[in-house]
């Protein structure tokens, strides 16, 4: 595979059902994080789980993240969002339920406002827009060791972990789309403000990435299954 960047080598693996390839690359990654040889240093995402940047080129990105109750944070808006980019994720230990969330404008009975959420290195700053809305679960996919999903840019959506003692374990692949802007919701009456998106230290990285490679390590093998 010379020549490919990382995300198209591991978008190839995932569409072809090839998940043991994967997993098999996230573990040599989360080994030379937790062994102290990686540079990457661990974010604490605003969502409430924890992002390990592995790639970034141009308009792709590939990350590990890793849910867990070391991780829960409290929340400014509603976890229901949606992203700019097109997003392919694997899961390689845990369950986690993908929300698929209905949006649906409403200025006469409202229950909570769309805001812009603008992203930098250090955080994200959450600007309400003037459209007004109401939401309903549209339909919740279950996914397991083995399983992957895809989710087009622009679809509202919610990341569950049914059992918060659990830790779960994803590989998310990230293709911009320059006609789609991250969205999130909010109460009606949140203004503007900005959420920080912590570094995690040398130690805490270190850590997070030895548990999660031991986690997969005692994992069953990978099915490849979509």
């Amino acid at each position: 595979m010379s020549g490919m960047t990382l995300y198209c080598t591991l978008s190839e693996a995932i569409k072809n059902g090839r998940t043991d390839q994967v997993s098999e690359w996230a573990t040599g990654v989360l080994d030379e994080v937790a062994s102290g040889r990686g540079e990457t240093a661990a974010i604490r995402h605003p969502l409430g789980f924890l992002c390990l940047p592995v790639h970034r080129q141009g308009d792709e990105g590939v990350c590990v993240h890793l849910w867990g109750p070391l991780w829960h944070t409290s929340l400014t808006t509603l976890p229901t969002h949606c992203h700019s980019w097109e997003l392919l994720s694997c899961v390689l230990t845990g369950e986690l339920h993908n929300q698929v969330i209905s949006v649906i404008d409403d200025n006469a009975a409202p229950t909570h406002r769309v805001f812009e959420v603008h992203s930098s290195a250090d955080g994200d700053e959450i600007r309400p827009t003037a459209r007004r809305v109401r939401h309903e679960t549209a339909s919740v996919d279950v996914y397991r060791s083995g399983d992957c999903y895809e989710l087009p840019a622009g679809v509202f959506h919610q990341t569950v972990v049914p059992d918060l003692t659990e830790l779960v374990v994803t590989v998310a692949l990230g293709l911009t789309n320059p006609n789609a802007v991250d969205l999130s919701l909010a109460d009606l009456d949140m203004s503007t403000h900005r959420v920080r998106r912590r570094k995690c230290d040398r130690g805490e990285t270190i850590a997070a990435a030895s548990i999660a490679h031991q986690a997969i390590a005692a994992g069953v093998p990978l099915t490849g299954h979509q």
